[in-house]
């Protein structure tokens, strides 16, 4: 399968911010990990800090015909309609997913403006999170 992995705003510097939330592991090794963990699909991870590129990568992956998307799409989960939209008017299997429990953060953390344009939310599993969205896409879609 072909499965686009979107990150948002500042996930680029994992390993660097907030390690007590976050963890050690760098941006580059989380993607490593996702990647490792599906050798017979092809994982695209993507990043950006800017929410007009955010929503350049969910049309692309519409336009080149993935076969599901993973978003987490960083604090803009909690501000953008933007996105909101450009998931809603593409028809793919989209799970979002969130590192940490964003329930058990600030308040304004709490609420997700992109979770009712996808299939399910997974929070609070680290870097696990990833492999479970992925595993979920491919058992929705009849993969596995």
């Amino acid at each position: 399968m072909k499965i686009m992995i979107i990150h948002g705003p500042n996930l680029n510097f994992l390993g660097i911010r907030e390690k007590n939330i976050y963890g050690m592991e760098d941006y580059n090794s989380l993607c490593d990990y996702i990647t490792s963990s599906f050798p017979e699909d092809e994982i695209t991870c993507l990043q950006s800090n800017s929410e007009g590129r955010l929503i350049d990568f969910i049309q692309k992956a519409h336009l080149e015909k993935y076969d599901g998307i993973v978003i987490n799409a960083g604090a803009y989960t909690h501000t953008s309609i933007a996105l909101y939209d450009a998931l809603k008017s593409i028809s793919m299997v989209t799970v979002e997913v969130h590192i940490s429990n964003i329930y058990a953060r600030e308040e304004f953390r709490q609420h997700s403006y992109l979770a009712s344009a996808c299939l399910g939310q997974i929070s609070g599993f680290g870097k696990e999170g990833y492999v479970y969205a992925i595993q979920k896409i491919k058992t929705y879609l009849g993969g596995v």
